[in-house]
């Protein structure tokens, strides 16, 4: 999907990265959508090569931050529901078993009032070009605490949508997030309890 246009790109590492994720929705085995999840170590993350000030001063001010990255929806199936269900289970992952509290992405400037609508990024970083896409980007931050009450609200309500301008009403409903939930933690729990346990990385389908 990137190459297609004009990004250069890359596939998917064929060794395990023990601080990234990359989660797929699959159609009758067919990989239609991905998008992978980086957690922050003391390696950093993608997003410090052009926006560190920005990073750190999450950092600095508490925040455990993550990013989203490679996010892609084949042509062909592109829909509200497909793209609603692969970033609500991201952010199942990264927030509710990982524990992480903001969310970083780095866009096309074209892309930003899309992702501020629909999901209630805010821009946090100027317009810098990214020689890794070889494309303008953006830096949009999301606190977590705001998309669990939007999908508290409005989460598999999809009735809301017509007055929600979001995607949120998209999103699983609070019993199959639970769902999720209780099959995911168990996964990456290590003996002493934490979340924050980088072991083991797996590939998830939705």
């Amino acid at each position: 999907m990137y190459a297609s246009r004009g990004y250069p790109s890359t596939p998917l590492p064929v060794d395990p990265q023990p601080s990234r994720i990359t989660l797929v929705a699959s159609e009758h085995e067919t990989t239609v959508a991905t998008i992978t999840v980086g957690f922050d170590t003391s390696e950093g993350l993608h997003v410090d090569t052009l926006f560190a000030e920005q990073a750190n001063a999450l950092r600095d001010a508490g925040h455990a931050i993550c990013e989203f990255t490679t996010l892609a929806v084949d042509s062909a199936v592109r829909s509200r529901r497909v793209l609603a269900s692969l970033f609500h289970s991201a952010y199942i992952y990264a927030h509710r078993v990982m524990d992480f509290d903001s969310l970083l992405i780095e866009v096309n400037p074209r892309h930003v009032s899309y992702y501020q609508r629909m999901l209630g990024f805010e821009v946090i970083g100027p317009q810098r070009f990214n020689t890794r896409v070889n494309a303008p980007a953006v830096l949009l931050c999301l606190d977590f605490a705001h998309a669990r009450e939007k999908i508290a609200r409005f989460g598999g309500r999809p009735e809301f949508a017509r007055n929600e301008r979001s995607l949120y009403p998209d999103f699983f409903s609070s019993s199959e997030e639970a769902g999720i939930l209780s099959r995911l933690k168990p996964m990456h729990f290590n003996a002493a309890g934490s979340s924050r346990c980088f072991q083991s990385p797996c590939l998830l389908q939705a």
